[in-house]
């Protein structure tokens, strides 16, 4: 894995009526064809995303969206899922033509969704090459009354205004949370970590899964010693540091394994709760998986996973929680999800369980647990889950801050 995974980019996304210049926006910011250009109303139909590097900020990537008054036949599909990426961004362009002013409801009614998601974002006047000096003021005036916003001007023709705005997203970066911590300002230089990376039936052929990676990468950048094993050679890693490692961490799913032969002394967590830690909301996955105690026969729980993959058997979210929670009330009823099929409504859920995120960027993630936190549904994280349901949530939360 030699690429920043997109879930661990800055998500910038542009927003703006049909023609409004979006696609060429992105074209030149990236000096790349990557999205198709016409005077053709509706060209873009589904999100375009394209990654870079936008030094100094580091890794993005750019969100061409639909045309946000596209009245094609299937416009309102491409509008719905304009939308979505509202909850995914985490800079957000507004893009109005300076040739397209007269009617600006579509754009009044963006701005707002924008302001409601608490996200930084910049308004863009953009194709101002197509009017006179005199007739931009004008506009300018007129914007700035009626959304007491700054009003940046464009002209994909010239290359100072592109530097312009990419100065400007990188001037607006530091009001995102964009580094979050994943384990490296828990450890001190030299600690010795012991990772459990059990290689199962569900374990990619030939390489690590993505959490996996990432956090050793995490323990190396912070001056941590990192040791792999698998389950099978759990006490011979054990060995290897005199059975006094600085810290263990396993996949969630043996954490009773790893529990029962670990000193109490010695902390212990998972890569599902780093993951959980950075991407999301610790306290409110802490509470949500001591809700766990309260339910009973006939609740409804929601088991949802950011990716789409081939279930095999074994499967965390299909069998292992599952058994888990029935072994604890029989009576549940428990449904899944995956992929972008996260439900709005949640309404009927008793608790929602939550897969670590790795595949998601934090604003889109942190969407889901506001959408549940804001209806009072407890919503937790797969590796919570079952340390709760093995009787072991406080100890492998302890290395965190967790407000209990």
């Amino acid at each position: 894995m030699l690429d920043t995974p997109r879930g661990n980019r800055v998500h910038i996304a542009l927003f703006g009526k049909t023609n409004a210049g979006k696609s060429s926006l992105i074209n030149k910011i990236t000096n790349q064809n990557i999205s198709l250009v016409s005077s053709v109303r509706g060209t873009t139909t589904d999100p375009v995303y394209k990654a870079m590097e936008l030094l100094p900020l580091g890794p993005v990537v750019f969100i061409d969206t639909a045309g946000i008054d596209d009245d094609t036949e299937i416009g309102s599909l491409r509008v719905e899922k304009t939308i979505e990426i509202l909850n995914k961004m985490d800079i957000a362009i507004l893009v109005v033509s300076a040739k397209d002013v007269k009617d600006l409801s579509f754009e009044n009614e963006w701005l707002d969704r924008i302001k409601r998601k608490n996200k930084p974002f910049v308004v863009v006047l953009n194709k101002i090459d197509l009017l006179t000096d005199e007739e931009i003021s004008k506009i300018v005036k007129q914007l700035k009354e009626n959304w007491n916003v700054e009003i940046l001007l464009v002209s994909t023709l010239n290359d100072n205004d592109t530097e312009k705005l990419k100065n400007k997203i990188i001037n607006l970066a530091p009001s995102i949370n964009i580094d979050q911590p994943l384990i490296g300002d828990k450890i001190n230089l030299g600690d010795k970590i012991l990772l459990v990376a059990p290689q199962d039936i569900q374990a990619p052929k030939g390489r690590l899964i993505l959490p996996q990676v990432q956090v050793i990468r995490d323990i190396l950048d912070h001056g941590g010693i990192p040791t792999v094993v698998t389950l099978d050679n759990l006490k011979r890693g054990l060995d290897i540091f005199d059975g006094k490692p600085d810290l263990v961490i396993t996949d969630s799913q043996v954490f009773g394994k790893v529990n029962s032969v670990l000193d109490r002394k010695i902390s212990l967590t998972s890569f599902s709760i780093i993951m959980a830690r950075a991407k999301g909301d610790l306290d409110i996955f802490y509470r949500g998986a001591k809700a766990i105690n309260n339910l009973k026969n006939g609740d409804k729980v929601l088991i949802a996973e950011a990716c789409t993959h081939h279930q095999l058997k074994g499967d965390i979210a299909r069998e292992k929680i599952p058994v888990l929670l029935k072994n604890k009330i029989p009576g549940l009823e428990i449904s899944n999800c995956s992929g972008k099929d996260f439900p709005d409504d949640l309404s009927k859920y008793s608790l929602v369980i939550h897969c670590g995120s790795c595949m998601l960027n934090r604003a889109e993630t942190m969407s889901r647990v506001e959408n549940c936190d804001e209806k009072f549904i407890p919503i937790t994280n797969f590796g919570m889950a079952i340390a709760e349901l093995n009787g072991i949530l406080d100890r492998v939360v302890e290395i965190f801050d967790i407000k209990n």
